[in-house]
């Protein structure tokens, strides 16, 4: 074996060892969540009359195009059931190994844990080797799983090999992805925020280029997202869009070895300027604008970029539907308004989803920090807990507000511009800022769970997960409306719009504040957790 690899075994099941219940969970998590879609939507459309007629109200509706997909062959019990996790479901497995590589990789690397590692009999890439073994090896499993809960449930044999394999190479290539940009940033939330960028634009590329007449687009075949898409498991099964993901796992993991070798233990190919912690780097505030700005910048990035696109489309779905069925539907996707205002409604509410999840990375820093042994030498001083709580969590709540601000304004002037009207960039961007108070319910939870209990701090990656299926399939697999409701987003009021309910903005607020308060309370009363 090349020195350069010497000792990968022995990472690797150190790296087994580490994640074996999130892995085993992940596993579990996503064949269950297939085969459940699958059994549920037999019994809604059990003949092809009825799958066709919802097939079509589906492929009618510009939003809902542009949030899943199409289906490519409306008498398809397997086409119709996993229309909506084939792009939801290969967005999280990517995400999934995204983090998987990322913890592995440039996380340890930042503690110092690979400083001492590599001074034993382990070679230059052989972390970086582990980890991608393992996340790829991740993404196998997750399709095998999947492909036989699909069979389990009484799918055909090709369709559900064809669907799990397409979620297997998705989570291959967006590994690939995260390993590369280990070895660009120096920090592991700056890692982190390019790989998830890239997925960002991944989903953009796809959504756009679905809503294509011809369909798909162009620029759907420049998006991984888009690649499992045209896979079309159940509808055809094109085996041979397998190739384009499998080819870019190759040049992004040759890639990612490549750079590792150029560069020193520690730094990355974007270098951070050094100096002393004088000014506003001397204080809390500053320190953690200083940890969290790349992170933050990488996700304006995405979302200046995604906004402008969509707002752009938003004016064409009329004249996309050609179902007095489908006006229900979409009307009921973002309330009562009319079909424009709905889709920038269900888009807004995507937003929501998607800038929540960067204030859990955001919280996530104060476990970082008092792993690292970073907060102790930090509290040494004459800062206080509260204090350095505050700026980070301070740093969270203002992060999401922010981002929803610059998603609602480049929607807002999207559409602006191709309806030649400039009093929709305030009006969909109030519908924007909206969206804040849950998304700050869900900081909150991140808060008070790492308050609580700072080594179960992935718990509100748990809630997030477990908020986004309660809204995207509860009525599908028929849970209780008082469960779904325990989402925040389930509470934000529909906008932009006529008569929205606001009431829900109140409660949310006084939600995310007990949260808050709650969580740093407990942190003040509990040792700091190595």
């Amino acid at each position: 074996m090349s020195t350069q690899l010497r000792g990968t075994g022995s990472l690797l099941r150190l790296a087994l060892r580490r994640d074996r219940w999130l892995l085993l969970g992940s596993v579990l998590g996503f064949a269950g969540i297939a085969a459940s879609s699958a059994s549920a939507t037999a019994g809604l459309y059990p003949d092809p009359a009825s799958r066709i007629e919802a097939a079509g109200a589906v492929n009618a509706s510009a939003a809902i195009v542009a949030m899943y997909g199409r289906i490519y062959d409306p008498a398809s019990l397997g086409a119709l059931a996993m229309f909506k996790p084939a792009v939801f479901g290969a967005v999280a497995v990517a995400i999934l190994m995204v983090v998987v590589v990322i913890r592995h990789t440039r996380a340890e690397e930042e503690s110092g844990r690979l400083e001492i590692i590599g001074a034993g009999a382990v070679g230059r890439s052989a972390p970086l080797a582990a980890a991608l073994i393992v996340a790829i090896g991740a993404s196998a499993a997750i399709g095998a799983a999947t492909a036989a809960g699909l069979l389990a449930a009484g799918l055909p044999a090709a369709g559900s090999v064809a669907f799990g394999a397409g979620w297997a190479v998705t989570g291959a290539c967006f590994a690939g992805l995260a390993a590369a940009t280990a070895q660009v940033t120096t920090g592991a939330r700056a890692a982190s925020g390019l790989a998830l960028a890239g997925i960002g634009v991944a989903y953009l590329l796809r959504a756009v280029g679905d809503l294509s007449e011809a369909g798909p687009g162009w620029l759907s075949w420049l998006s991984p997202i888009g690649w499992n898409q045209q896979i079309r498991a159940f509808a055809g099964d094109h085996w041979g869009v397998l190739a384009l993901p499998l080819a870019a796992t190759a040049v992004t993991t040759a890639a990612a070895f490549l750079l590792r070798r150029r560069r020193d233990l520690g730094s990355g190919m974007i270098t951070e300027r050094s100096g002393p912690a004088s000014g506003r780097l001397g204080t809390p505030l500053g320190l953690a604008w200083r940890l969290q700005a790349p992170t933050l910048l990488a996700w304006t990035i995405a979302l200046a970029i995604l906004g402008p696109v969509l707002g752009t489309i938003a004016h064409t779905v009329a004249e996309l539907l050609n179902s007095p069925g489908m006006k229900a539907i979409i009307e009921q996707l973002g309330g009562r308004q009319g079909l424009t205002d709905a889709f920038l409604a269900a888009e807004i509410g995507l937003f929501g989803t998607f800038v929540a999840a960067y204030g859990i990375v955001a919280v996530s820093r104060l476990r970082g920090e008092e792993a690292a042994g970073h907060a102790e030498a930090l509290l040494a001083t004459s800062v206080g807990r509260v204090r350095m709580l505050a700026a980070h969590g301070g740093l969270a709540l203002a992060g999401v507000a922010w981002l929803l601000i610059i998603a609602g304004a480049g929607t807002g002037a999207g559409h602006a511009l191709a309806v030649d009207d400039p009093s929709q960039i305030a009006r969909v961007t109030i519908a924007a800022i909206a969206r804040i108070p849950a998304a700050w319910v869900v900081v909150g939870l991140a808060i008070l769970i790492w308050g609580l209990w700072p080594r179960a701090t992935a718990g509100a990656w748990v809630a997030y997960i477990a908020f986004i299926l309660a809204g995207e399939f509860g009525t599908l697999w028929g849970v209780p409306q008082m469960v779904i409701d325990l989402s925040p987003f389930a509470h934000s009021p529909l906008l932009p719009g006529p008569d929205p309910n606001l009431d829900g903005l109140l409660w949310l607020t006084v939600v995310a504040v007990a949260f808050l308060a709650a969580g740093t309370t407990a942190f003040r009363r509990r040792d700091l957790a190595p």
